[in-house]
């Protein structure tokens, strides 16, 4: 998981991604017209970003006529939360 991991992290490593992320989270599958106004950005920037997170593994794509719709992978968020947890695991105690 270690690879997979550092992937993921690097994904995240960006305001914009994280945006993204975060948006998915909350409101669920979205089309990319919708994140385009989200984050008011213009579409090759958009197109990059979610390249990234697809890429990744934590963003799911699929083809909806002319436009993507994207949802968050909730098989590697799970994996990811836990090596996260184990990572810090009694590090960040009081």
């Amino acid at each position: 998981m270690d690879k997979e991991l550092i992937i993921v992290l690097k994904a995240l490593s960006d305001e914009n991604r994280i945006k993204i992320f975060r948006i998915l989270k909350e409101q669920g599958e979205r089309c990319a017209c919708d994140l385009l106004e989200d984050l008011n950005i213009v579409q090759s920037t958009l197109s990059h970003h979610m390249k990234i997170l697809v890429d990744s593994g934590l963003v799911d794509a699929k083809k909806s006529g002319k436009w993507m719709n994207y949802t968050i992978s909730k098989d590697l968020c799970s994996k990811t939360r836990t090596s996260i947890l184990e990572l810090f695991d009694g590090t960040c105690t009081k």
